[in-house]
């Protein structure tokens, strides 16, 4: 994933240097989030109603990894904003099943040595406005259009299966930011909602520094859970992140 990603990053980076404009009339910020993410949770039964039920952290032993991410804002006026995100993550856990497990329609003998990959990508288009500004303070809400591209596989020596979903999601969107000293702001950012079928939450709780030449740069925590329960798939993961950020307006 890491591989796939950095081209893209370096093309996006050269972009935002490539431009050059002042911090004042900024329509436009490019947002890219590198980081190292460690799995909470992740537990797994499919199909929902008949397959056995198994952790990538309780049962099995989870990696941590590296991790990117990006987002492309636009705003076409002062109390208007649009944004385009692309989050990939790929979870992976090694153990051993001590007991027959069935997956999708795959069934692991006990004592099977597995690896379980845990994938999360998601695409997000948002709108935000901004409901309330102050010399220090800002508040923006929204909605965001979340596609969720969710794999699960398990593999043995001699076994391997895997179920993927792919769904839209609507969530609720929000942005508020304070600063706390001259430049230096904290910023609480991120998408959620729950229903009875489930629920998504991505948040971002971070510290950045704005400066003068278009650039940001800044240091956060990052929490992203969600999961379904129904008679297909009963999947729900918490995964969390420590992030540097970086974003350049122009």
């Amino acid at each position: 994933m890491m591989n796939r990603m950095l081209p893209l990053c370096g093309f996006s980076l050269l972009l935002a240097l490539w431009v050059s404009n002042s911090w004042g009339a900024t329509p436009f910020a490019l947002e890219v989030e590198p980081g190292w993410v460690w799995t909470g949770r992740a537990d797994v039964r499919i199909p929902g109603d008949e397959g056995t039920r198994f952790s990538l952290t309780d049962d099995l032993d989870a990696d941590a990894a590296p991790y990117v991410r990006g987002r492309l804002a636009w705003r076409p006026g002062p109390r208007h904003q649009w944004l385009l995100t692309v989050a990939p993550l790929e979870a992976t856990a090694r153990g051993t099943f001590q007991e027959e497990t069935r997956f999708a329609d795959t069934v692991f003998p006990g004592d099977s040595r597995v690896k379980a990959t845990y994938r999360f990508n998601n695409y997000r288009l948002t709108y935000r406005y901004r409901w309330w500004e102050g010399a220090n303070y800002y508040v923006d809400g929204g909605a965001t259009l979340f596609v969720r591209d969710a794999k699960v596989t398990v593999a043995s020596d001699t076994q391997r299966d895997s179920d993927d979903d792919l769904g839209f999601v609507p969530l609720v969107s929000f942005n508020l930011g304070w600063e706390a000293v001259p430049s230096l702001w904290l910023r609480l950012d991120g998408d959620a909602l729950a229903a009875p079928q489930g629920r998504a939450l991505d948040v971002l709780l971070a510290m950045e520094y704005a400066w003068r030449n278009g650039w940001c740069t800044g240091i956060g925590y990052r929490v992203l859970d969600g999961g379904a329960d129904n008679d297909s798939v009963y999947t729900f993961a918490t995964f969390h992140h420590a992030a540097l950020l970086l974003r350049y307006a122009w």
